[in-house]
């Protein structure tokens, strides 16, 4: 494992050395945001794909960007690989008293594996609770002001919703049943037709918002992740209108000469393939 680990890091060293790529040299961790993201999304498309060579492979593009953002901290003087593996396995473990002794001390993982087992049986709802309890008395975090600090801004905008509606579940302020909910999403959809027959763009902005964010707290509930649950309806549509395109492109026809009716019908046959 440290063998080809540590020969990444080496191609990494070199490629921002003197003699390396000047692409590589010219980074910085600003520049390579949109890179960082876009490998984290190769790896959640690659694990939807459940093609485990792409998943290998995505994971090790993801990988390097944590290597590259390491390698410019050590360039700059901040810290480097070794920083950065030291703080989280210390983390790791001091966030899981259950399985490792709290009596650790030592850095690695070997001097404080506890085998406990009634500790490593409790309930996965409880080891939240406790990760959560411990992670608010670690510093920086213990004198956050309100529950809702430290959900990233950055966050794709349902998933940010559905972290914020859990973090405030956590200090009680959640609904008790999923039967108000639903009726909260109808009161939002009263809402959100009011405001379009109203015809002011900044009210229909605000209530089609409400509205997501009541379904999204309503997945929550059902402990569905809404991210998700969106991504698999648009690979599913994304499968059924390429489908679509591939019928007609075998009668020698374009999409967008077709009526509406006669995309409608397509369309259900595509649904229908799919669910045969």
């Amino acid at each position: 494992m440290s063998e080809p680990f540590d020969r990444l890091v080496a191609v990494m060293t070199r490629l921002r050395g003197n003699s390396g790529c000047s692409w590589d040299r010219e980074q910085t961790h600003e520049s390579l945001k949109p890179h960082l993201i876009e490998e984290a999304y190769e790896v959640l498309e690659a694990i939807e794909s459940t093609d485990a060579t792409s998943l290998c492979e995505e994971l090790g593009d993801l990988l390097f960007q944590v290597l590259f953002h390491a390698q410019i901290a050590k360039d700059e003087g901040h810290f480097d690989i070794e920083s950065i593996l030291e703080t989280i396995t210390e983390k790791m473990i001091r966030r899981h008293p259950h399985v490792f002794s709290e009596a650790v001390t030592e850095r690695k993982v070997e001097a404080g594996l506890s085998q406990n087992s009634e500790n490593s049986s409790l309930r996965s709802e409880t080891v939240l609770m406790r990760w959560e309890e411990i992670k608010a008395q670690e510093p920086g975090k213990k004198d956050r002001v309100s529950a809702l600090q430290g959900v990233p801004k950055s966050l794709p905008a349902l998933l940010r919703a559905h972290q914020v509606q859990a973090r405030a579940a956590r200090v009680g302020f959640d609904w008790k049943e999923s039967t108000p909910i639903v009726a909260k999403i109808e009161e939002e959809l009263g809402e959100l037709k009011e405001a379009v027959d109203m015809n002011v763009r900044e009210r229909v902005e605000s209530e089609l918002g409400d509205l997501l964010f009541s379904v999204v707290n309503y997945g929550r509930f059902l402990k569905i992740n809404s991210e998700d649950a969106l991504r698999g309806t648009i690979a599913r549509f994304t499968r059924r209108f390429e489908e679509m395109e591939a019928a007609v492109k075998k009668t020698g026809q374009r999409l967008d000469a077709l009526s509406l009716h006669e995309m409608d019908l397509l369309w259900e046959k595509a649904k229908s393939n799919e669910k045969a």
